[in-house]
């Protein structure tokens, strides 16, 4: 572990070990990185590697060494906390004032307005809502969702993507927009005219004036590219097309680039960022330098051992050994979100603060629930601004019904539900008005709770109650909680972490139909797993309500492998543990106890009535078991011993929900084995009833 892992303190210049100290702490390859010559280079610097510390320090390291003047450098990031939070670290360094540091977005527009004020032009007015701008295209009568259209406008602009290329890139990226995509393109088109005409621009038009300010005159350009003389990039697997063809201008071919990046995070594709601008650096740059920062000082060994299976990961632990991260089945969404609350609360006693725990879900519709559990069992949470999904717009829409004067409740609720109904029902439905439906469905269950709870409440009672719900005046450094989304969660770190919803249709999203969607899919849990810093839980359930609707579900296909990853990390049940010392023992008695016998032991049942039933299909999951444990070359009863087998059999399960609720049987045995169960207890069910 590097000696002085917080960030320096000191003001520049004069003082004389500077340079000492600015380098102190950092391993081999951080310290190659910071002291690096000029590129073009690379880091790729994976989770908890150290990524913002390397890319502050290199500034200032370069600043203190004469090669660099800081009025001349140009920090950029994607989100306006990041690049707080760069600003923040370069503060610390000295050098918060000088540096041109924050995002694309901001810098573009200083460019433009100091372009606009030297050539005296009035600068274009910004549109200050785009969803009610394109409303206006459309006309009154259309039921197209707005926002599902800026969203497709926002994408297609940010890959650079014209009207008349519209359809086939849409195609090639399996997108399903709102519209046809011949409308689509259309919109698009007027979306461009209508802007023209009433001369304003949106905020990917700051980018692409941006560009054509510094490609149409060639002075200027040279004059930008001298004041920006040396360029650095954040997180630049987020970078889509449009970013980079103004970096490409800024830099205006020079040497001077260094960008950092993680493409095992590449998360925001279905928002137009292209991770191959990162995976092909090297390819593209053949002068360049690539580092790789493998070296994690966040989380356990165990934690990155799991990690590792959802991501081509080489990150190397130096924490210490933490405990292995579990998985949990549960019947239904109640009682896994009751048994969050429980785990939290154990995770809490052991002097930690509420603080030091995240929830992860994959959508905001999820949070409601687990919210709900934490509060009714008086664990304070927090759900970052603006999330969750009672803020969504969609049930601001829908309460109004709820909370009027004269309104009935249960007629309402009645309605409501009807509704979803249908619109689970259209074939054209879009993965925007899935998670709009979702939302919706999360308020109808939280409804239908407080009205089995109180069957005479009133709209005002609900409003109430709902604003309880809803109030969002936690203070960021109060002890709580946090829930949010994988989304939400890049950046940041907890030592424990619950992610919870662990199901297929879930994770990956049912949505994510194509190779690289779903390839996506497992960069996003990769993300949400390399959260947790010292515990991770992990869960499913067999069960989840909808609105009034119960629905089986199943495990997500992801964690077979995270299972077998966590059973290769509990002492002596390790597959190379047991090759070298408990098969070898074990291997005579197995092998004989298999051959020996055609016949599994006789049943003595209690119960007769179903004793032709439990007896077959016990011998069955007998035979079964043996065969699975030839095959692995295991001791049979290390797998399964015929007590479980015994109460698999007289328990008769025919869902997941009836596996899970079985005594002795484990999450892991469930999501390695379950499925193989299920089918020869309802194929034996089956036989018996014709």
């Amino acid at each position: 572990m590097p000696i002085g892992a917080s960030e320096l303190e000191f003001e520049l210049p004069g003082v004389a070990d500077e340079v000492d100290r600015l380098l102190g702490g950092l391993n081999k390859s951080q310290l190659q990185a910071v002291t690096a010559k000029a590129g073009p280079l690379v880091v790729m610097a994976g989770a908890g590697s150290g990524k913002t510390r390397v890319l502050t320090r290199r500034i200032a390291y370069r600043i203190i060494t004469g090669e660099t003047d800081p009025g001349r450098v140009m920090a950029l990031t994607f989100t306006r906390a990041a690049a707080n939070e760069l600003r923040i670290r370069l503060s610390r360094l000295g050098l918060r004032e000088s540096i041109h540091a924050g995002t694309f977005h901001r810098l573009a527009m200083i460019q433009l307005r100091e372009r606009w004020a030297e050539r005296q032009v009035e600068p274009p007015r910004l549109i200050d809502n785009k969803t009610r701008f394109v409303s206006r295209l459309l006309g009154p009568r259309s039921n197209v969702n707005r926002r599902d259209l800026v969203a497709e406008i926002d994408w297609a602009r940010a890959r650079l993507v014209g009207p008349e290329h519209y359809g086939s890139a849409a195609s090639e990226a399996g997108r399903k927009p709102p519209v046809s995509p011949t409308t689509m393109a259309d919109i698009l088109r007027r979306y461009q005219e209508a802007k023209k005409k009433k001369r304003v621009i949106d905020f990917d038009d700051l980018l692409l004036l941006a560009i054509r300010d510094l490609r149409g005159d060639v002075g200027y350009a040279e004059a930008i590219r001298w004041r920006y003389r040396h360029l650095y990039v954040d997180e630049f697997q987020d970078v889509n097309p449009l970013q980079f063809e103004l970096l490409s201008e800024w830099r205006g071919g020079r040497e001077d680039l260094f960008v950092v990046g993680d493409p095992n995070q590449a998360i925001y594709g279905w928002n137009g960022a292209d991770p191959t601008l990162l995976a092909r650096f090297a390819a593209r740059e053949p002068t360049s330098t690539t580092i790789r920062l493998d070296d994690n000082y966040r989380s356990t060994p165990q934690i990155l051992a799991l990690a590792a299976t959802m991501a081509e990961s080489s990150m190397v632990a130096n924490c210490g050994d933490g405990p292995a991260p579990e998985i949990h089945a549960h019947a239904d969404d109640d009682g896994e979100a009751r048994a969050i609350a429980k785990r939290a609360i154990e995770a809490h006693s052991g002097a930690g603060r509420w603080g030091d725990q995240a929830v992860l879900v994959r959508t905001n519709a999820q949070l409601a629930i687990i919210d709900s559990a934490l509060r009714e069992a008086r664990v304070p949470t927090k759900l970052r601004s603006g999330s969750g999904p009672l803020s969504t717009p969609e049930v601001k829409r829908a309460l109004e019904r709820f909370t009027r004067p004269d309104a009935s409740l249960p007629s309402e609720l009645e309605l409501l539900d009807d509704s979803l109904q249908t619109a689970r029902e259209d074939e054209n439905t879009t993965p925007a008005d899935i998670e709009r439906q979702a939302n919706v469905a999360a308020l109808s269950r939280l409804i239908h709770d407080y009205l089995n709870q109180d069957p005479t409440a009133t709209p005002e009672g609900l409003a109430d109650w709902i604003a309880t719900l809803q109030a969002t005046d936690v203070d960021v450094d109060t002890d709580a909680v946090e829930l949010t989304t994988f989304h939400g969660a890049k950046g940041l770190e907890w030592p424990v972490v619950h992610i919870a919803g662990l199901e297929d249709g879930y994770v990956p999203i049912a949505y994510a139909k194509t190779a690289a969607q779903k390839a996506e899919e497992r960069r996003l849990l990769y993300v949400a797993i390399t959260r947790a810093e010292e515990e991770l839980h992990l869960s499913w359930a067999a069960n989840r309500t909808f609105a009034d609707n119960t629905m089986a579900r199943q495990a997500s296909p992801f964690l077979a492998g995270l299972a077998d990853s966590i059973q290769n990390q509990i002492p002596g049940q390790s597959r190379h543990v047991r090759a070298e010392v408990d098969w070898r023992a074990g291997l005579a008695e197995a092998r004989s106890q298999i051959e020996a016998s055609t016949d599994a032991p006789v049943v003595r049942l209690e119960s007769p009535s179903n004793r032709a039933f439990i007896e077959t299909a016990y011998k069955e999951l007998w035979k079964w078991r043996n065969q699975k444990a030839r095959a692995a070359r295991a001791n049979p009863r290390a797998m399964f011993d015929e007590d479980l087998l015994r109460r698999v059999a007289e328990a008769m399960p025919t869902t997941a929900a009836e596996l899970v609720a079985v005594e002795g049987l484990s999450t892991i045995k469930i999501i390695r084995y379950g499925k193989e169960i299920l089918e020869r207890v309802n194929g034996i069910r089956s036989e018996h009833t014709d």
